[in-house]
C-alpha cells in the first residue's frame, strides 16, 4: 500500500442528493414546499423577522432613557496623582502626563475624584477637565491649583 493508491473504507463515502435534477430525483417543487418567496432562488428573511408576527425586540418593553448630552469622565483619583507626582518627581500634572504615566488615554475627557485626599500631600498645579467638589478643596488646602481646561471650540473645526 502507497499513497497513490489509498482509498476510503466501502461505504465511507456516499453521494449526496441531486435535488430537483431530473425525473428520477425529487422534482418540481425540489423539496421547498409550494409557491412562494421562500420556494424562490435569492431568498433571505430579515433578522428578527417572524413571519409578520410582532417581533420579539418589539414585545419586550423598554425602560428609561439614554441620554444624548451625557458627557462620560474618566476619574482619576488623588491618591494615584499623588503615587505619580512623588515617583517622578512632578510639579505639574496634566493630561499628558498622566496618559504617560497610564493613568488615563488620550482620548479620555478627565476628571479629578477626592479619594486619597488624607494621603495627598503635594502642593501641585493639576490641569483636568472636571474635578470633584472634594478632590479641589484637598488640592487648595494643599496650596496647589485646580486649573479646569477647557477646549477652545472655534479652532476644534479648522
Amino acid at each position: 500500500m502507497e499513497l497513490h493508491n489509498l482509498k476510503p473504507a466501502k461505504g465511507a463515502i456516499k453521494k449526496s442528493k441531486r435535488i430537483a435534477r431530473g425525473e428520477g430525483s425529487r422534482g418540481g417543487t425540489a423539496t421547498r414546499g409550494n409557491k412562494g418567496a421562500q420556494a424562490r432562488a435569492g431568498y433571505h428573511s430579515k433578522r428578527g423577522f417572524e413571519g409578520g408576527q410582532m417581533p420579539l425586540h418589539k414585545r419586550i418593553p423598554k425602560f428609561g432613557f439614554k441620554n444624548i448630552n451625557r458627557v462620560e469622565y474618566h476619574g482619576v483619583n488623588l491618591d494615584l496623582i499623588g503615587e505619580i507626582a512623588e515617583k517622578n518627581k512632578l510639579k505639574k500634572i496634566d493630561k499628558e502626563s498622566l496618559v504617560k504615566h497610564g493613568a488615563a488615554s488620550k482620548n479620555d475627557l478627565v476628571k479629578i475624584l477626592g479619594r486619597g485626599s488624607d494621603k495627598f500631600h503635594a502642593a501641585l498645579e493639576i490641569t483636568a477637565d472636571a474635578f470633584s467638589a472634594s478632590a479641589k478643596e484637598a488640592i487648595e488646602a494643599k496650596k496647589g491649583k485646580a486649573i479646569i481646561f477647557k477646549k477652545d471650540r472655534k479652532n476644534e473645526s479648522k
